[in-house]
């Protein structure tokens, strides 16, 4: 998770010019990390190319199911809904964030926040969710990316 927060640290510089925002997710099976995914909404016009959609799509293609269900998501920030239903539907059994939706929804003033663990009671099999750890470090990401209102 350490390094999650550490490499998001270094998206304001490195992705604020393209126009991306800070968000990143990876996925670690057997304890290797086998692939990674950041935000493309804006750079793509796309709302729907979340950093953890993405992971959970194109991880589903490359591996297939037997692989994704040994798997662990990190995630920078609480997966939104959207990215709930994808982690739920593939299958994968665990989610690990740092900065907690509410946490974001502070810094952005987001309008929808529902937490990971309150979407996920909903569904018939169990999904095992961690975070949020490291928010300090998470938080600041974000807060140095958002301009304060």
């Amino acid at each position: 998770m350490r390094d999650l927060c550490v490499s998001a640290s270094r998206w304001p510089r490195r992705w604020r010019g393209a126009g991306d925002e800070p968000f990143g997710a990876l996925v670690v099976v057997d304890g290797a990390v086998r692939l990674t995914a950041r935000n493309v909404v804006l750079t793509e016009s796309d709302p729907t190319r979340h950093a953890e959609l993405t992971l959970v799509s194109d991880a589903r293609l490359r591996f297939g199911a037997a692989t994704l269900a040994r798997a662990t998501i990190y995630s920078s920030t609480e997966p939104c809904m959207m990215c709930c239903g994808a982690v739920y539907w593939s299958r994968v059994p665990r989610v690990v964030f740092g900065c907690s939706a509410a946490a974001l929804g502070a810094i952005t003033g987001g309008s929808l926040v529902a937490p990971l663990r309150q979407l996920l009671a909903h569904g018939q099999r169990g999904v095992e969710v961690i975070g949020s750890g490291l928010e300090h470090e998470a938080t600041d990401v974000h807060s140095r990316f958002w301009p304060r209102a």
